[in-house]
């Protein structure tokens, strides 16, 4: 294990690309997006020498706190597949039929909804060595029924690490817009808590080994973000702006990537 994993990230603080758009589905949404983050050779790469952020754990990944919910719409979609999970499958089955829930409170909002956490991680984190498989039960469901994870997992857990803001903007001209601000979901988004983790990996070097742009390789997530039509003129963009050459490339992506056109 790395002594000291956060000596591979890079600062928080640095130039980044930004590109806006309208959705061309709705002139009264507007799309905002980081082409820095969004281009970068980020890859998830939990089991592939993903550090954990709580130093001991290293498996747990991010799942070392469980996942808040963001409404009650993303209770009932988890609840719906939390049904379909076996003992087989899930190792903490047993304790998740009692309650798979707890309250808790993050930042200023108080008594939030969100996973249980049982022995030091959540309760859907099957632990090293568990026959079912190790990792997320309710991600390894969605895998073994030809669904996409963002069907079976709490909204924050398949949209890390991408960080949507969004707010109604007034204009001058007395119109108002929906702005969907599309970035990166580093440690700051984590609150105050964020910069005492152990290491987070979009800005880190380890992470940035992805053999395709951010952008592609999230694609179903984005388009849950933002909609098919505004995630197509994304990817024009992006890969406009990539094919001229970035002129703030994130700093954890390699200098020497270069993705296949």
């Amino acid at each position: 294990m790395v002594d000291d994993p956060r000596a591979t990230e890079v600062g928080l603080d640095f130039a980044r690309e930004w590109v806006e758009f309208v959705d061309p589905a709705d002139s009264e949404h507007v799309v905002r997006a980081d082409l820095t983050w969004l281009n970068s050779s980020w890859t998830c790469i939990y089991g592939r020498g993903c550090h954990g952020i709580l130093k001991e754990r290293p498996n747990d990944g991010c799942c070392s706190h469980g996942a808040f919910f963001t409404d009650e719409d993303d209770v009932k979609r988890v609840k719906r597949f939390v049904k379909a999970l076996t003992p087989k499958y899930w190792q903490y089955y047993l304790k998740g039929q009692k309650d798979w829930t707890e309250r808790d409170n993050v930042g200023d909002e108080e008594n939030r909804l969100r996973t249980r956490t049982v022995d030091g991680a959540c309760i859907f984190h099957n632990r090293p060595g568990f026959a079912g498989g190790e990792g997320c039960a309710l991600h390894a469901l969605a895998l073994r029924t030809d669904k996409h994870p963002l069907e079976t997992k709490p909204d924050v857990c398949w949209q890390l690490p991408i960080r949507r803001e969004q707010e109604w903007v007034d204009r001058p001209d007395n119109t108002r817009v929906l702005v969907s601000t599309i970035t990166e979901f580093d440690r700051r988004g984590w609150g105050d808590g964020g910069h005492e983790l152990h290491w987070w990996c979009t800005s880190s070097t380890d992470a940035h080994v992805g053999r395709e742009p951010l952008y592609e390789g999230y694609g179903p997530e984005l388009v849950a973000l933002i909609g098919a039509p505004a995630y197509a003129e994304l990817v024009r963009l992006a890969r406009a702006r990539l094919a001229g050459g970035m002129v703030a490339p994130h700093p954890a992506t390699p200098k020497s990537t270069d993705f296949p056109a």
